[in-house]
């Protein structure tokens, strides 16, 4: 059996080690970034010289050939899928038995005038990442950033590890505030600023202006002007298929999948950030471009290759980041915006930059948990959701999610205070002696 893969991220290469795990299948790994895995999250951290690229490869370089798992470094122009071929840029043809698209992600672009010029750029792939610390060699003093999500802050926090100023452009009123409810928004909002980054909120760009082929201004829809030689666009990301388009398979915004992540052609998958689940879980996105994800979707992928026909769960969502020194964790449902149906309970340090979320539904079922400079336990979090523990279960136990209980501050009395301020009752933490009987609870399969 021919197994190929296209993508060489988490989604791809943990499909690549599963099926060699399962199965003595020929395998073929097809990228046009580069030739080795490597961290995406990790880019940011090469440029701030805390790592070198070799750092950020996912295995050392045998591992592959040791696995017998075949690299190849190459630009995918198209699908034939009716032949089972592959046509490279460069005209060879590869033949598949089965084939696994995991392409990931491009970065939006929104045909901005001036988009086009040098010192200009996405922060996405390597070879953003040489691009950036190239004409930061050369000279950058100002950087303008478009967009407001996970990688402007990244960017963010990159040059201003080099004293570069900042100004960044955030189309909302308050940072992240499509995904954040209103306070922890705002937390990171204030948070930003104080780190040095000149954010405008409810600000968007109109043009971006150059001089000598080169950005040296921004006009916002506000019809301000703002100096600056370097652009950097981070206004999201979308699946990376645009190659496949003619090949016969089915697509929407994302690859079309079942719940075995096959496409419309039996013959072939696709997982990660290209994919898109036709039926997605209730309250759930049909694509997640997270690590988390992929790197699920690439198991449960290289199951079905090796024949064990085994569905794919989007099971409790997950994810987490850092706002410069914030970090941030969520598990199951935060909303935004909360009524009667779906209400939560929100306790923030008095003064520093830490908070709790619990999310409950009218009877009190366990929904989500939102934490900022807090970390708690991701095992216990989802067993809470999956098995619909009430919430004052949850807050009389809620010790038993601290991440570290001996390094970590601990603030399970001050929420309990509030619930009961908010529900006029009188919850109390459960003894330590209680609190083992349940941990042992909690550690059953």
């Amino acid at each position: 059996m021919n197994i190929v893969i296209i993508g060489n991220g988490i989604a791809g290469s943990t499909a690549a080690r599963h099926i060699r795990k399962w199965s003595d299948y020929s395998i073929t790994m097809i990228s046009d970034e580069c030739k080795y895995p490597f961290s995406r999250t990790a880019m940011m951290y090469v440029y701030m010289g805390h790592m070198t690229q070799n750092h950020t490869k996912l295995y050392e370089n045998d591992f592959w050939t040791t696995n017998k798992i075949s690299l190849l470094q190459a630009v995918v122009k198209n699908i034939n899928a009716g032949s089972k071929k592959i046509i490279l840029a460069d005209g060879q043809e590869i033949e598949y038995d089965l084939l696994i698209i995991a392409s990931g992600s491009k970065p939006n672009k929104y045909d901005w005038p001036g988009q086009d010029l040098e010192r200009v750029s996405a922060f996405y792939h390597l070879s953003d990442l040489e691009y950036i610390t190239s004409t930061s060699k050369e000279g950058i003093n100002k950087a303008v950033l478009v967009g407001g999500g996970l990688i402007g802050i990244e960017l963010a926090e990159m040059f201003c590890s080099r004293h570069i100023k900042v100004t960044m452009l955030v189309r909302e009123q308050s940072f992240w505030s499509n995904v954040l409810p209103k306070e922890e928004s705002l937390m990171v909002t204030n948070h930003i600023r104080h780190h040095g980054v000149d954010l405008l909120l409810d600000t968007e760009l109109t043009e971006i202006i150059g001089k000598e082929g080169k950005a040296n201004s921004i006009l916002t829809h506000h019809n301000e002007v703002i100096e600056c030689d370097y652009v950097g666009l981070t206004v999201g990301v979308s699946p990376n298929i645009d190659f496949i388009k003619n090949s016969g398979i089915a697509v929407n915004k994302g690859i079309l999948v079942n719940a075995q992540l096959q496409t419309s052609d039996a013959s072939i998958f696709a997982i990660g950030d290209c994919a898109e689940l036709s039926n997605p879980s209730i309250s759930r996105k049909s694509i997640e471009a997270v690590w988390y994800a992929g790197r699920a979707m690439g198991q449960v992928a290289a199951a079905n290759v090796c024949g064990k026909n085994v569905v794919y769960d989007q099971g409790v969502w997950y994810n987490s980041a850092k706002f410069f020194d914030i970090e941030y964790q969520v598990y199951g449902l935060v909303p935004t915006i909360y009524n009667e149906a779906i209400t939560s309970l929100y306790w923030q340090h008095s003064s520093q930059n830490k908070s709790i979320r619990l999310v409950y539904d009218a009877e009190g079922t366990i929904l989500g948990f939102n934490l900022m400079g807090i970390r708690y336990r991701q095992e216990v979090c989802e067993k809470w959701i999956r098995q619909k523990y009430n919430i004052e279960e949850v807050l009389t136990q809620l010790s038993l999610a601290n991440f570290d209980p001996e390094f970590f501050e601990m603030y399970e009395t001050e929420l309990i205070q509030l619930y009961n301020i908010k529900h006029a009752t009188s919850l109390h933490l459960k003894s330590k002696r209680k609190l083992n009987l349940v941990q042992q609870f909690l550690s059953k399969k």
